[in-house]
């Protein structure tokens, strides 16, 4: 039974990590380098993440700099960036690639907003997934006769504050985005 809590928490934690990430790649008006994180570049037939081939900083709140370490990747840098989904164009200098992002409208954040109670409802029922998939095992080792029946009531009660607390986390990041998003 510990060896199924441990893998109902490895699971859940999982889903609190991805859900961490892509709020990391959410931008919220100010530049952030993980919006990149997601765009990849055909380096010699590989696709390759940007910061992998390139040194990425944000010399102020609003811009992020590309710089690449060889500069025959510009444009293909570039190309990567305009056929991505981050909406914002970059500006090619010949040396570095900036990207200035713009102050986000009050409609856009609250669509922001939206996607972020949605992304964390959905990590919320791959949670609640995850709990009933430990409580079916419960109860298929207590007819099995592998667990007692005491030992698959402390096991459901362990499940569902594992439950309780990995929502609680997906509720407090949720808010957290929310905020940097609607904040000004």
């Amino acid at each position: 039974m510990n060896e199924l809590l441990k893998v109902t928490e490895e699971k859940m934690t999982k889903t609190v990590a991805v859900l961490d990430r892509e709020y990391k790649s959410i931008r919220a008006g100010r530049a952030n380098v993980s919006v990149l994180d997601k765009i990849t570049v055909d380096y010699y037939g590989a696709p390759t993440p940007i910061q992998q081939m390139a040194a990425v900083s944000v010399p102020e709140p609003r811009i992020l700099m590309i710089q690449p370490w060889d500069a025959t990747t510009l444009k293909e840098i570039e190309k990567a960036i305009l056929v991505s989904d981050i909406g914002i164009n970059p500006q090619n200098d010949g040396r570095v690639i900036r990207l200035s992002f713009p102050p986000l409208t009050e409609e856009r954040r609250k669509e922001i907003v939206k996607d972020v109670k949605k992304t964390a409802e959905e990590s919320k029922v791959a949670i609640r997934n995850t709990r009933r998939d430990a409580l079916e095992k419960l109860k298929q080792m207590q007819k099995s006769s592998q667990i007692t029946e005491d030992d698959q009531s402390n096991g459901e009660k362990k499940i569902q504050k594992l439950t309780d607390n990995y929502c609680k986390e997906i509720d407090d990041l949720s808010s957290l985005k929310e905020k940097e998003i609607l904040e000004i």
